[in-house]
């Protein structure tokens, strides 16, 4: 009882001193990290640290990102009910979990065999059935299931491909963090029409690159 008990306060801390103060103040996405328990997505080895801020190992170089990251990008992004959504580095499939309880449908794209598994065995225990996980190679999106209402990178990217950005929809939104270390910024891009795109920055921070994101281009003098 006394375990339960400190996790629900160790849940309550993360959202009042962590998620709040980074401007997440968006009921349906506080309620949301209450309902979604973060605790089951993480690598048992690592359970003490399920609610502190800071990214959890995942094995093969992958993280789950810090809670109020993952906050932040759900707050921005606005996922509706009706929303298809595109997630490219499942992770531990926690982020898809919380897509999935505001999204009609996620498929979520992971590149390591071993980790896809495990997050869908993390998605089954805790019910969610609206999630697809696939196996293989999301740099470039995922072009079955396209076009897409909102699209998660959980990985960071020197520059976003253009094919990533071909399929979202004309008014559709992508959380992506893009540069090189030290300096990247996590973006909402939206397309706002066929051939149009805005950026908004949210923050600067430094988050692994995905596998195989494509090298920015050099300039030579």
């Amino acid at each position: 009882m006394e375990q339960v008990q400190n996790m629900e306060q160790a849940r309550f801390n993360m959202i009042e001193q962590q998620i709040r103060p980074w401007n997440v103040l968006d009921q349906d996405v506080l309620d949301l990290l209450s309902e979604v328990r973060r605790e089951e997505f993480v690598p048992a080895a690592h359970q003490a640290l399920a609610f502190a801020d800071l990214e959890i190992p995942l094995g093969e170089g992958a993280v789950m990102l810090a809670p109020k990251m993952e906050a932040k990008l759900l707050q921005e992004l606005a996922v509706q009910p009706k929303d298809k959504v595109l997630e490219i580095g499942t992770g531990s499939g926690y982020m898809a979990a919380l897509l999935a309880a505001k999204a009609d449908q996620v498929t979520s794209v992971e590149i390591s065999p071993a980790i896809a598994k495990t997050a869908k065995a993390n998605l089954a225990k805790a019910g969610i059935s609206n999630v697809s996980v696939e196996v293989g190679d999301g740099v470039h999106g995922w072009a079955a299931g396209a076009p897409y209402d909102v699209i998660v990178v959980s990985g960071s990217l020197p520059v976003v491909p253009e094919e990533l950005l071909q399929q979202l929809k004309v008014g559709g939104r992508m959380a992506v963090f893009v540069g090189e270390a030290p300096v990247m910024e996590a973006q909402i891009v939206t397309r706002t029409g066929e051939t149009t795109f805005a950026s908004l920055n949210l923050f600067e921070t430094v988050v692994a690159p995905l596998q195989n994101a494509p090298a920015k281009e050099r300039f030579r003098f």
